[in-house]
């Protein structure tokens, strides 16, 4: 069944979609390793990817939304997506912002509201089960403790973790868009930073669904 997405979330798509050619070739050979991995374990699915950054407050986040959302978009069946950090936070609200500029309905689930470190229930399509986003370690007991796909998107939380038990391990390093907080233009830094992501997961899903 095609995924009912949510007519702005149809449109960040198909807008991000006329981008992917404008992905340098550097680049894309980088997120061939993703591309890669899929592949191999699309033969005994679940297919698990865990995004990591430091605090799992931002890029991880972005990581585990647009994964998802780029594997609903091409059909990529059995693709399960979450997110850790090396220290838990909290899903910084900037985040949460450039989601919801983006077109996806983040809402604070009912058990998870209270406190700093906010549950939220990302939802982007009628008929696609919702996404539930917290800041929390990567060995957290809701994330998978073997045969995933640890994908690491800062340098601090690369070298922090030499070792994730139970994962193949794959570099794919974005800037932090934390460098542009409290300034003019911190809504266009985060926007940037999901653009880039969601477009990125764009082109990994569509070599996915070539083969």
């Amino acid at each position: 069944m095609a995924t009912d997405f949510f007519p702005p979330i149809s449109q960040k798509i198909e807008k991000l979609l006329a981008s992917l050619d404008s992905i340098p070739e550097e680049r894309q050979r980088v997120l061939h390793a993703l591309v890669d991995e899929v592949r191999a374990q699309r033969s005994a699915p679940p297919v698990q990817l865990q995004f990591i950054c430091t605090h799992n407050s931002r890029r991880s986040q972005f990581g585990q939304v647009w994964a998802a959302v780029a594997a609903a978009h091409f059909g990529v069946t059995g693709i399960k997506t979450y997110s850790g950090g090396t220290e838990a936070t909290a899903c910084n609200p900037r985040t949460v912002a450039a989601l919801r500029r983006a077109g996806f309905n983040v809402e604070p689930t009912p058990e998870g509201n209270s406190g700093e470190n906010i549950r939220y229930s990302v939802r982007f399509a009628e008929n696609h089960e919702a996404l539930t986003c917290f800041s929390k370690v990567f060995d957290h007991p809701e994330n998978p403790s073997e045969d995933f796909t640890a994908v690491m998107t800062c340098g601090e939380a690369d070298e922090a973790c030499p070792v994730i038990p139970g994962a193949k391990r794959i570099s794919l390093l974005y800037e932090d868009p934390k460098v542009a907080d409290d300034t003019p233009q911190e809504s266009s830094h985060y926007d940037e930073r999901s653009d880039q992501i969601g477009k990125e997961m764009l082109w990994v899903f569509r070599q996915v669904s070539s083969t």
